[in-house]
């Protein structure tokens, strides 16, 4: 199953008790549509993640980021301290397709100079090729 969704916090690194490190984050998949009143209605589905392969993924999962999931959904369902029920869905990610950043500005990524005195590709001969 693929899921396309945002994260909605930045991915952690956790340890098991047995030792194994695991990536866990949080991803919002919204579905939108229009009621009868002709209402725009966004309603989110949240994910509980896991991502068991590799820990180094999880510096470039941060809030906000765009990405798409392949893997399998578990329900968990449990009672809370307050005496209710409570259920939530689980993605188990066996691999995941980054689709941009989370759309936050920083200085750090500026964008670089045109560089100049360069022959445009109608001056190399190349013309409108898209290739």
């Amino acid at each position: 199953m693929n899921i396309i969704g945002r994260l909605t916090a930045d991915a952690q690194v956790r340890t098991t008790t047995a030792n194994k490190e695991v990536v866990s984050f949080s991803l919002a998949v919204n579905d939108s549509y229009r009621n009868k009143q002709g209402e725009r209605i966004n309603q989110p589905t949240y994910f509980d993640c896991s991502y068991w392969l590799s820990t180094g993924v999880a510096k470039f999962l941060a809030k906000g980021t765009l990405v798409e999931l392949t893997g399998r959904v578990s329900v968990n369902a449990w009672t809370g301290k307050d005496g209710k029920a409570h259920a939530g869905l689980n993605f188990h990610t066996s691999q995941i397709k980054l689709y941009g950043g989370s759309g936050k500005n920083s200085n750090a990524q500026e964008k670089p100079e045109p560089q100049k005195n360069k022959k445009t590709d109608k001056e190399n001969g190349t013309g409108d090729l898209p290739f």
